[in-house]
């Protein structure tokens, strides 16, 4: 039956066996699992990572964003959850879906390319500072 809502449920690990309309959010794995929200019964997870999804939470209401977008699914569903509520989004032909990923992994890759700039600035400067220091 397909979701209308998400209740949150804050675990510290996700359960083996996901009830339909439970968001699993766990902080300390920095995930958010549901069954999708369609039906269909498959087991989606969102990695809550900056390069990923954001969990928002206000007064006890949820929301992930950008959007979930099953797109390895058969299903291939996509809706935003927003405070707690699921808004369905309209369906993405082949061509968007490819489009979609590719940005997607070059916003990854961008991500990770700009932290290891960023951790070797950062060893640059530190050694920079020792060296001054000592003088």
């Amino acid at each position: 039956m397909r979701q209308t809502s998400l209740v949150p449920e804050f675990v510290v690990t996700v359960p083996e066996k996901l009830e339909p309309g439970k968001l699993y959010v766990s902080t300390r794995f920095r995930t958010a699992s549901h069954l999708c929200a369609c039906g269909c019964g498959n087991k989606v997870v969102t990695p809550l990572k900056p390069a990923k999804w954001h969990l928002t939470v206000e007064n006890g209401l949820v929301s992930l964003s950008p959007s979930i977008g099953s797109w390895q699914l058969p299903c291939k569903s996509h809706y935003w959850i927003t405070k707690n509520k699921v808004v369905w989004s309209r369906v993405f032909s082949e061509d968007e879906i490819k489009e979609v990923l590719e940005r997607d992994a070059k916003d990854l890759h961008d991500y990770y390319a700009d932290r290891q700039a960023s951790r070797a600035k950062r060893k640059i400067l530190a050694r920079l500072w020792a060296w001054l220091r000592h003088k």
